[in-house]
């Protein structure tokens, strides 16, 4: 089984109407919905916006339904020109931006458990959604994702991600998604559409674009899940 996990409604939409067979459960407050999508048996889980709605999403999924790969899909802002509007940022790894223990002399975002900043995605689901992307005729990156509870609009703070983590896209939940999934030892990927630029009027271009990245990013998953057969 394949689990993804997504924030908004928006970005479930239309992966939920093509599930074949949909059996929804609720687990406390999250909402669940399995069965078969492009002939791949998968679980889709609604977290929520932020790190610990993903979290507590992630752990029941592992828990409940064992998923072998988790994939979080959705949208993102840029910080990078090579990734523009309507276009998939595809995880190589995934920084949480915002954890910080440099008081007790611990770099940026450094996690003892792990030895790092950078919590692991699988490379081969990357190279298979990059593909899928490729087939679709969506225009994708691999990049590193920056991760935190805060929608990130101001330049100088997208300037920091960038110089601190070379990171390509940020948004808020990934991190939290891959963290769950690295404890668990369970696979994960993530395919993040491209919500507003970085140089745009980012509010005013998230609601604008946002029907547009949400549908990128769920065509280029159910062209993957159908690749995978």
């Amino acid at each position: 089984m394949i689990g993804i996990i997504c924030a908004l409604d928006i970005e479930a939409e239309k992966l939920r109407a093509n599930i074949e067979a949909p059996v929804a459960e609720r687990v406390g407050r999250l909402e669940f919905v399995s069965g078969l999508l492009r002939g791949r048996e998968v679980v889709i889980g609604m977290a929520g916006v932020g790190k610990v709605n993903a979290a507590m999403c992630a752990q029941t999924m592992v828990l409940k339904y064992a998923p072998e790969l988790i994939v979080n899909s959705g949208v993102a802002g840029s910080l990078s020109p090579r990734l523009d509007i309507g276009d998939i940022a595809v995880g190589t790894g995934v920084v949480e931006h915002d954890f910080d223990t440099t008081a007790v002399g611990d770099p940026p975002a450094f996690f003892n458990d792990l030895g790092g900043d950078t919590f692991p995605c699988d490379e081969a689901a990357a190279r298979g959604i990059l593909r899928a992307a490729e087939n679709e005729g969506v225009h994708a990156l691999p990049a590193k994702i920056a991760s935190g509870d805060q929608f990130i609009s101001d330049g100088d703070i997208k300037a920091r991600l960038v110089k601190m983590f070379a990171a390509e896209a940020c948004e808020m939940e990934a991190g939290a998604i891959a963290h769950v999934c690295y404890a668990n030892n369970v696979k994960c990927a993530v395919i993040r559409a491209i919500s507003d630029s970085t140089d745009g009027e980012h509010q005013v271009e998230f609601y604008k674009f946002l029907p547009v990245a949400a549908d990128n990013s769920a065509r280029v998953l159910m062209r993957y899940l159908e690749e995978l057969r």
